[in-house]
C-alpha cells in the first residue's frame, strides 16, 4: 500500500454511533464504551496521536427523521447534539483511565466542550491530548463521515480508521448475507464505481483529492486497531 503502518504518528478514528450502543438498540452502553476508551488508550500509549469522531445514530439519526416529516436542517442539528452526548460520554471513560483529553465541538455548547479551532486542537494533539471532534461540521445536510475527512485533513492525519462492527467492507451486509464477498483493499474509483457504502460521497471525494487512505475495521474486536498499527497483517480494509 505504499508504507508501513507502523510509521502513522497521527491517526482520525472514525466510529460509527451504533458501536457505543452495544448489543442495545439504542442508548449508550457504558460497559462497551468502557472498553473501547480502553483500546484507545493502548494505542495512544504508543506515542500516538489520536483524534476522534462519533457518530451520533445510536441517539438520533436526522436523515431518517427527516424522511418522515422532520424538517432536515431541525433533524440534522439534533444528530449533532447527539454526537455530543457520545463524545462527553467517550471523554468521561477516558478521563477515568488517566487519558487527557478534550472534546471540540462545531457548535457552541461551552458547559461541556471547546469550541472547535484547528490551531488548537493541533495543539493539544502535539500536547499528547486525545481529542475528540464532536458537533459533526456544524452545518445540516452534511454527516459525520464528511466531518472525519474535515477534521482528518484539518489536523494532517495519516489516515482514517472508521471503526464500525464489522471487520471490513463487503459487497453487501455481511450481517444479513453469509455469502457476502470481503474485500481486502480498494481504489477510491473502485468504491464509487461499484457504490459501496464505505462513507459518504463528499467524505470520499475529499479523502480521494487530498490523498487521505482510509481503513475499515471492527472497532469491537480488541485486537483489530493495534493490529493494523503495528503489525504487517492486513486488518480490515484499506482504500488507497
Amino acid at each position: 500500500m505504499g508504507r508501513k503502518t507502523i510509521n502513522f504518528k497521527r491517526i482520525l478514528l472514525k466510529i460509527s454511533g451504533e458501536v457505543l450502543a452495544g448489543k442495545k438498540s439504542f442508548g449508550i452502553d457504558p460497559e462497551l464504551t468502557q472498553k473501547i476508551a480502553n483500546r484507545i488508550k493502548e494505542i495512544h500509549s504508543k506515542s500516538i496521536q489520536i483524534g476522534i469522531v462519533i457518530g451520533g445514530g445510536n441517539i438520533f439519526r436526522g436523515i431518517s427523521v427527516s424522511a418522515k416529516g422532520m424538517d432536515r436542517v431541525a433533524a440534522d442539528y439534533l444528530g449533532m447534539m447527539a454526537t455530543i452526548m457520545n463524545s462527553v460520554a467517550l471523554q468521561s471513560e477516558l478521563e477515568k483511565i488517566d487519558c487527557d483529553t478534550r472534546v471540540m465541538s462545531a457548535l457552541s455548547i461551552r458547559q461541556l466542550a471547546e469550541p472547535y479551532i484547528r490551531r488548537r486542537a493541533t495543539r493539544h494533539l502535539e500536547k499528547g491530548r486525545i481529542v475528540i471532534f464532536a458537533g459533526g461540521t456544524g452545518n445540516p445536510y452534511f454527516t459525520t463521515d464528511t466531518a472525519a475527512a474535515l477534521r482528518a485533513i484539518e489536523i494532517r492525519a495519516d489516515i482514517i480508521i472508521k471503526g464500525t462492527k464489522v471487520d471490513g467492507v463487503y459487497d453487501s451486509d455481511p450481517n444479513k448475507n453469509n455469502q457476502a464477498i470481503k474485500y481486502d483493499s480498494l481504489s477510491y474509483k473502485q468504491v464509487i464505481d461499484n457504490e459501496l457504502r464505505i462513507m459518504d460521497l463528499t467524505a470520499i471525494t475529499l479523502c480521494k483529492e487530498n490523498k487521505l487512505p482510509i481503513s475499515v475495521i471492527n472497532i469491537n474486536s480488541r485486537n483489530n486497531l493495534k493490529n493494523f498499527l503495528f503489525s504487517s497483517n492486513k486488518v480490515g480494509t484499506i482504500i488507497k
